[in-house]
């Protein structure tokens, strides 16, 4: 018989990832109980590359304002595959974001197109310093870089912020700009997994921004971006486009995957949270081009650090089981520390994070939103492949895995104030678990 362990996160008893004692399968009853969530492996879908989150100047700059021994901490509760999240796929930025202490680029020279001032000193301070610890901690670490905007003199606006488009005479650069970033991180030690071609496209933001249509951002891949790498041996990374919202994510996969020479170079399609949930554009995308890959570039809660909010974890929870559940790889959350305001931030866009640091007394808060994450990323780990999972109340939200070892991973999140008895069924056998309200659980099913 199988044997069932489980691991609870609830809001009324404290519990934490808390493992109970394994349950033993049983044979099935002949009918389901009335509430109940049947297991298929036979039914099988994408294969997982990871989870994590974001590496950014602010994460970093925070984690170096904090005690030795709580810098270790932090990380270790990011990175530990044993005892903490385990993250395997990340983000960072290329030039600043939102989330940096100011404006800055790698090539700030006005007409450098031979890139001969880039440098990465800046993020040598602070930032370059974490993802190296993390990347021992995790022992390696698959990492995707995205761009806010280039240097302020390749933009027809002369400045970083507030949107405004790349210059036609400097595509060219910018594409090898890409490149120079690439190698002057595995100069680091630091090998770049993906790009995405630029974050959040369609939105003129007061921060580091820049504007590309459907068919701009197509044709920069296609002209520039790709055959570029290609050029530089560097096809191997993965380009990402979009990385903006599901609202839209069909439209900007049409205009890009209709171009088959653009489509060639381009892995798939990154999105984020801060529209509609617009969930069934995901599986759309994916059942349009199922040879492209689909993954949640940024997701945060916005306004501030909601400090102790049951909210945030569930808002995680529901997006990642519904996204995973419409063929997506892999989900990335946005920063993964920010101190106790929300920041820094160098244009007041506070936010969340599920760990938060006093930087005043060197105190760290994990929010429910860091165990929420867990349920998953602790569990299901990269190659891992979904099948099916069918409950019988639309209460309960879940999904399910096939690990490599063999194993199932169950992962049930229940946002209602009601307490669910449910019978989780796999093949001829059965075992019953209760599903307390407001809580989120993972099964582990083995021989």
């Amino acid at each position: 018989m199988k044997k069932l362990s489980r691991f609870l996160t609830d809001r009324d008893t404290g519990a934490r990832w808390r493992a109970d004692q394994p349950v033993s399968f049983a044979p099935a009853p002949a009918a389901a109980e009335a509430t109940s969530i049947r297991i298929d492996p036979r039914v099988r879908y994408q294969t997982i590359e990871g989870f994590g989150g974001a590496f950014t100047e602010a994460a970093a700059t925070t984690l170096y304002k904090l005690p030795a021994k709580a810098q270790d901490e932090v990380l270790r509760a990011c990175f530990d595959p044993a005892t903490g999240l385990g993250y395997t796929l990340c983000r960072t930025h290329l030039n600043s974001c939102d989330f940096a202490l100011g404006n800055y680029a790698y090539c700030e020279q006005p007409g450098d197109f031979d890139l001969k001032s880039f440098s990465i000193e800046r993020d040598r301070a602070a930032l370059i310093p974490m993802i190296q610890r993390a990347q021992k901690i995790a022992g390696g670490l698959k990492i995707f870089a995205s761009p806010w905007s280039p240097p302020a003199w390749m933009k027809a606006t002369g400045q970083m912020n507030f949107g405004g488009k790349l210059k036609p005479e400097c595509h060219d650069v910018w594409a090898r700009y890409y490149v120079r970033f690439i190698r002057e991180y595995a100069r680091e030690g630091i090998t770049i997994w993906g790009l995405t071609v630029q974050n959040e496209p369609a939105a003129i933001q007061r921060w580091d921004s820049c504007v590309y249509t459907a068919e701009e951002e197509r044709d920069f891949v296609r002209d520039h971006l790709g055959p570029t790498l290609a050029r530089e041996k560097l096809g191997q990374v993965k380009i990402i486009i979009w990385d903006h919202n599901r609202d839209m994510l069909y439209e900007r996969a049409l205009a890009a995957y209709d171009d088959l020479e653009a489509a060639k170079y381009i892995w798939g399609t990154g999105f984020h949270w801060y529209s509609n949930d617009s969930f069934e554009n995901v599986q759309r995308v994916h059942d349009a081009w199922p040879d492209k890959h689909l993954l949640f570039t940024e997701g945060c809660q916005e306004g501030g650090p909601h400090l102790g909010e049951w909210a945030l974890g569930e808002r995680y929870a529901r997006s990642m089981i519904q996204d995973l559940n419409h063929w997506t790889v892999g989900w990335v959350d946005w920063n993964m520390l920010l101190d106790h305001t929300g920041g820094p931030n160098h244009v007041n866009n506070l936010c969340s994070a599920p760990v938060l640091a006093d930087t005043r007394t060197g105190e760290l808060h994990y929010q429910n939103s860091f165990h929420y994450i867990g349920h998953f990323s602790r569990f299901v780990r990269p190659g891992a492949v979904r099948i099916m999972a069918a409950p019988t109340a639309d209460e309960l939200e879940c999904t399910a895995f096939a690990a490599p070892d063999g194993k199932i991973i169950v992962v049930i999140l229940n946002r209602t104030e009601t307490r669910h008895r449910v019978e989780l069924r796999l093949g001829s056998e059965s075992a019953r678990i209760d599903v307390p309200q407001r809580s989120i659980q993972t099964l582990v099913v083995s021989e």
